[in-house]
């Protein structure tokens, strides 16, 4: 026996429902490495996202205050916004910070690209550290979600936290990374390695 961990072939995909642009779901057949077949292991395409950790030029953090549907609340999250196809992940970060809340900002570091669902796949986010920010518009968004933008101190992100304040995921994994340094550092420098 090896002990060398080997991917999954996929011998068969088959779609079952397509709700475009919005998700689809697939049936997949899948031979695993120790030669056993499993037929219906189901995956979920969603559109991927960017998701962005953004300074002011005076070191505050832009948040949104926002509904999300999923955890059927209000909470505290970071901008974020889907890839359009064939869209950069950077440039979707840069459009969509613009739309949501009237900022920009001309330096980034990309923080590298993360499946959402560990088997079910559903999404890719793209994590994006912005500094430098300024507003330079009105907010034009868009969205179903009403939103509230606000300036937050790195203790008031910290504070959010201890109160239950954030409902999704990956705005979690996006504070751990943007408070850990020697983390977001290292995400960066595999971001450029990977480019």
């Amino acid at each position: 026996m090896s002990d060398e961990l080997k991917p999954w072939t996929v011998l068969d995909s088959r779609e079952l429902l397509d709700a475009s642009p919005y998700l689809k779901l697939r049936a997949e057949t899948v031979r695993l490495p120790d030669g056993r077949t499993v037929d219906g292991f189901y995956q979920l395409d969603q559109p991927d996202f960017a998701l962005m950790f953004v300074e002011t030029e005076d070191g505050r953090v832009v948040m949104l205050r926002t509904y999300k549907h999923g955890p059927r609340r209000v909470s505290l999250t970071f901008p974020a916004g889907a890839i359009e196809p064939g869209e950069e992940p950077l440039d979707a970060a840069k459009r969509e910070l613009l739309e949501e809340t009237g900022y920009a900002a001309d330096d980034w570091t990309p923080l590298g690209g993360y499946v959402v669902g560990a088997n079910i796949r559903g999404s890719t986010c793209h994590m994006f550290h912005a500094r430098g920010a300024r507003k330079v518009a009105e907010p034009d968004n868009g969205d179903l979600e009403d939103m509230r933008i606000e300036l937050h101190t790195i203790g008031g992100l910290i504070e959010a936290a201890a109160n239950g304040d954030y409902a999704v995921l990956p705005v979690i994994g996006m504070l751990g990374v943007a408070l850990a340094p020697a983390l977001r550092d290292g995400l960066a420098m595999a971001a450029r390695k990977a480019r």
